[in-house]
């Protein structure tokens, strides 16, 4: 079996995906978290891999960046490879000023700008939520780690140069964090009944400009690793 984006068999797939948006931080969790993996798509250059952390089998694969990428990928996975949970991990820029760079952002739901709820037929606003178990076991893991580890909405932007920033209004609203694709991933796992959760770690701060490079989100932001393996 495979799609148009996707060459692994049926079966390839963990019943749990870790989901992060650059492929090659996927191959840097799979070569330094996992054991006896395996390379079970590599379509556009969109790494998956399959192993085990811990005797649990977990898979890790790309998502791509913004809404189109991962509702391709996400929709794929819970509806033609039977995947249970997809856990992104990512990275994202600070809009509350009680955050700052490396802090982990848990994301309990998702504002959007974007219009990819629409196909689901509401025509009122959408913010879809992690789910809940999966997001208090990453609290609790989180918290033992002892990072800086908060709670609550982020913002999936469908622009990244945003001509007018709406941050200021955001953090009126209690928004944490902006990033590019939990609202895909919320509302594809609550139409297909499967489980999601977006880890995010904070690798930009955009009142400063103060940013991390591809190559630290890539390889230091090993405790969002951690989180999400321990609760796959």
């Amino acid at each position: 079996m495979s799609t148009l984006h996707n060459s692994a068999e049926k079966g390839a797939f963990a019943r749990t995906v870790l989901m992060p948006g650059d492929p090659l931080r996927a191959k840097f969790i799979a070569d330094n978290f996992l054991e006896n993996i395996e390379l079970v798509n590599n379509v556009r250059g969109i790494q998956g891999y399959t192993g085990f952390y811990k005797g649990k089998r977990v898979s890790v694969m790309g998502s791509g960046m913004g809404v189109p990428s991962i509702g391709i990928y996400s929709y794929e996975l819970f509806n033609f490879y039977d995947v249970d949970q997809i856990i992104r991990i990512g990275s994202a820029g600070m809009i509350s000023k009680e955050l700052k760079i490396r802090d982990m952002v848990i994301a309990m739901s998702a504002y959007s700008n974007s219009s990819y709820g629409t196909q689901y037929g509401f025509t009122g606003n959408l913010a879809p939520c992690a789910d809940y178990e999966l997001l208090k076991n990453a609290v609790d893991v989180a918290n033992g780690l002892g990072v800086h580890t908060m709670v609550g909405p982020v913002y999936t932007s469908d622009i990244f140069y945003q001509a007018n920033s709406p941050a200021p209004i955001l953090e009126k609203l209690g928004v944490l964090a902006v990033e590019m694709e939990t609202y895909a991933l919320y509302l594809n796992a609550a139409y297909a009944k499967k489980k999601a959760l977006s880890i995010l770690t904070i690798s930009d701060n955009i009142y400063t400009g103060e940013s991390l490079s591809p190559q630290e989100v890539r390889e230091t932001f090993t405790k969002m690793m951690e989180t999400a393996l321990t609760i796959a």
